[in-house]
C-alpha cells in the first residue's frame, strides 16, 4: 500500500500517512504549497503549531525543527529564562550572522536547513577554526570566542541558538540583520 495519497479536494496537498479512518485523529502530516515552495507542517494535539513569540519563564514544549524552519525573521527569541535563552534565526542566501563575541556567554547553534561556513577564533582578526556546516550539525561556541556563520547555500539558513546565560532581552524580534545591528550599537 502506498503511504502517500493525494487529498481528494485539494490536489496540491499531499498527505502522509493515510489513516484507516477519516478524519485523521491525533498525529498527521501534510505539505502545504506556498509562493516559495513547500512547507511541511506537523500537528499533534499535545504539541500544536505555536505562535513564534517568547514563552520564557513558563514550561514550554515546541517542535524546534519546525519552529526554526517557519521563522521568517533574522532573530526571534522563543524562550528566555534566568539562565538560558533559545532564539531562532533565518540567514539570507549569502548573508551571515556577523562577526561577534560573547565574553560571558556560551552558545550552542544547530542548523535545521541549508548550509554554511562557521569561523571561530580567539581574536577578531584570527579566525583559525573553519568548518562547513549543514542540516543537523551543531556548533558549540565557548564564551569569549569570536565567531561568525555565513550562509553558503541557495536557500535561507535556518537555525536555532541557545545562549547560557541569555544574550538578548525577553521577547527580542529582529526582522532583519540591519535592525539587529542598529539595536546593538
Amino acid at each position: 500500500m502506498n503511504p502517500y495519497y493525494i487529498h481528494p479536494y485539494n490536489r496540491m496537498q499531499w498527505c502522509y500517512p493515510m489513516p484507516a479512518y477519516w478524519p485523521p485523529q491525533q498525529d498527521w502530516r501534510y505539505w502545504q504549497p506556498y509562493a516559495g515552495g513547500i512547507i511541511q507542517y506537523t500537528r499533534n494535539d499535545e504539541n500544536p503549531l505555536v505562535e513564534l513569540k517568547d514563552y520564557g519563564g513558563q514550561p514550554f514544549v515546541v517542535n524546534i525543527e519546525q519552529a526554526a524552519k517557519r521563522n521568517p525573521n533574522y532573530r526571534t527569541a522563543i524562550w528566555t529564562g534566568k539562565h538560558l535563552q533559545v532564539t531562532l534565526m533565518s540567514i539570507d542566501v549569502g548573508g551571515d550572522i556577523g562577526l561577534e563575541v560573547h565574553p560571558d556567554v556560551d552558545q550552542f547553534i544547530r542548523i535545521e536547513q541549508g548550509q554554511g561556513l562557521v569561523q571561530m577564533g580567539g581574536r577578531k582578526d584570527r579566525l583559525e577554526f573553519e568548518r562547513n556546516v549543514s542540516e543537523d550539525d551543531a556548533i558549540m561556541i565557548p564564551a569569549g570566542t569570536w565567531h561568525n556563520v555565513t550562509n553558503t547555500g541557495h536557500v535561507p539558513l535556518k537555525l536555532y541558538s541557545i545562549y547560557a546565560p541569555p544574550e538578548h532581552p525577553f521577547g527580542t524580534v529582529h526582522r532583519t540583520k540591519a535592525e539587529a545591528m542598529a539595536v546593538h550599537r
